[in-house]
């Protein structure tokens, strides 16, 4: 994953924890999605935004959307790196892109789309200091 115009790439490390793992070492499959979270909670924090502020200004950002291809398995103790970028689709919609690897390996690619909600459950715009950042 390269910086480009459209979002600043984050990087996070995560060392796989044994509880992450099956009876064979390997990384539970729905463990890629809590280390996506991992990774979007980052990058909002990073940009000087977190959820917490968000929904404080009245905002949430759900996940609509949620996929992950899997290319080879993280194993028990791999260090690994989560590369997160984002990218507005619509005005009401952020999706965020993520890829996990071991060293220069990459091992999973995936993505997740969020709809900007207002605290009744309403579509409303991405708070504007979000939306400068994806262009």
């Amino acid at each position: 994953m390269t910086d480009t115009h459209t979002g600043l790439v984050r990087r996070t490390s995560v060392r796989v924890r044994y509880a992450e793992t099956d009876c064979m070492g390997v990384v539970y499959y729905a463990n890629y999605f809590v280390w996506f979270e991992i990774g979007r909670t980052d990058w909002l924090r990073d940009t000087g935004h977190s959820y917490r502020s968000m929904e404080a200004d009245g905002v949430q950002l759900p996940v609509i959307e949620a996929h992950c291809e899997y290319r080879r398995a993280a194993k028990y103790d791999d260090e690994l790196e989560i590369r997160t970028r984002a990218a507005l689709l619509t005005p009401v919609r952020i999706r965020f892109d993520y890829e996990i690897a071991r060293g220069d390996e990459t091992l999973v690619t995936g993505h997740t789309i969020h709809a900007a909600l207002d605290p009744r459950g309403r579509p409303c715009r991405v708070p504007p200091g979000v939306r400068e950042l994806l262009g």
